[in-house]
This record gives structure tokens, sequence and C-alpha cells, in this order.
């Protein structure tokens, strides 16, 4: 090791970005918390992804289910795509 390091154009935050989240800190109600964490061990799914996933669907940003009406639609057209 060095006994001196030059810092003057050192840049504080993480080393390697992350893409496609950012880490911050967020006060919820503690029933919002409560909540969750009992959902997460029903489903075995992480107690921040449920947040997040609720979090996308309140502000629109969810992809809508396949539902079975979808299915058929998407066959019929394809299958008419074929004759």
């Amino acid at each position: 090791m060095k006994k001196e390091y030059d810092f003057s154009k050192a840049k504080r935050g993480a080393v390697v970005p992350t893409m496609g989240k950012t880490r911050i800190t967020l006060y919820l109600a503690n029933e919002v918390l409560d909540h969750f964490r009992v959902v997460s061990e029903k489903t075995g799914r992480g107690y921040q992804t449920l947040i997040n996933e609720a979090l996308k669907a309140q502000v629109g940003l969810t992809e809508q289910p396949l539902t079975p009406e979808a299915v058929r639609r998407i066959v019929r057209e394809e299958l008419a795509l074929q004759s």
C-alpha cells in the first residue's frame, strides 16, 4: 500500500452503477410494511419485490396479464394468417 493516495479526481458513489434500480431510503407506515411481509411469507416472494410491483401497478407500469380471451384472439389471428 502507498503511504498517500491522490483522491483529487475521485467521484462519490458506486464503483459500478446498477441498471434498472436505484437504492433509496423510504419511510413506510408500519401497517403497510407488515402487510407486505405477511404476503411475502404466504407467497414466498420478497416483500420489497411485492412493494415494487404494487407501486408499478399504481403508476401503470405493469403489463396486463394474459387472459383466456386474449389467448383465443391471438390463436385466431395466427390461424387466419396461415390460411
